[in-house]
C-alpha cells in the first residue's frame, strides 16, 4: 500500500480515521477504506470493494447521495487539464458501455487530480 501512504501529505486527501468515523456504515464487513479525496462538499472513497462518491446537494447540505461504484463496472476515466499552471482539472468516468460520462467532476487545486487517477487506475486496471 506505498501508493496510498504516499498520498497523504496531499491537500485534499482525507485521513483513513476520518471517513471511517464518517461513513463507516456505508461498508461491508470486509471491506475497509484505502484514501479518500475532499472535493469542497464532496468526497471520493476508494475502498477495497468500491469507489463510494459521496455527493453532498442543497444549499444546506443536508441532502446527501452516496454513488457506490464497483470497480469492474469502470470501462474508462479521463482526466483534462486547461495547462500546466491551470488550477482546475475534470475528471470523467463512465460505466460499463455507455457512450456518455456517467461521471464529472470538477477539481480545484486542493486535489491533486492526477493523484485520483493514480487511485483509480491502481483498481480498475488490476
Amino acid at each position: 500500500m506505498r501508493l496510498f501512504s504516499a498520498l497523504l501529505g496531499n491537500a485534499g486527501v482525507v485521513s483513513q480515521e476520518e471517513l471511517v468515523k464518517k461513513y463507516g456504515q456505508l461498508l461491508t464487513e470486509t471491506e475497509e477504506i484505502e484514501v479518500g479525496f475532499k472535493l469542497i462538499r464532496d468526497t471520493f472513497i476508494f475502498t477495497s470493494k468500491r469507489l463510494i462518491l459521496v455527493d453532498v446537494q442543497g444549499v444546506t447540505g443536508r441532502k446527501t447521495e452516496y454513488k457506490s461504484i464497483n470497480y469492474k463496472s469502470i470501462s474508462r476515466f479521463s482526466i483534462e487539464t486547461a495547462g500546466t499552471f491551470d488550477l482546475e482539472a475534470e475528471l470523467k468516468i463512465w460505466i460499463s458501455s455507455e457512450a456518455e460520462p456517467s461521471i464529472r467532476k470538477q477539481f480545484n487545486k486542493s486535489v491533486n487530480v492526477y493523484d485520483v487517477q493514480k487511485v483509480l487506475a491502481h483498481h480498475v486496471l488490476k
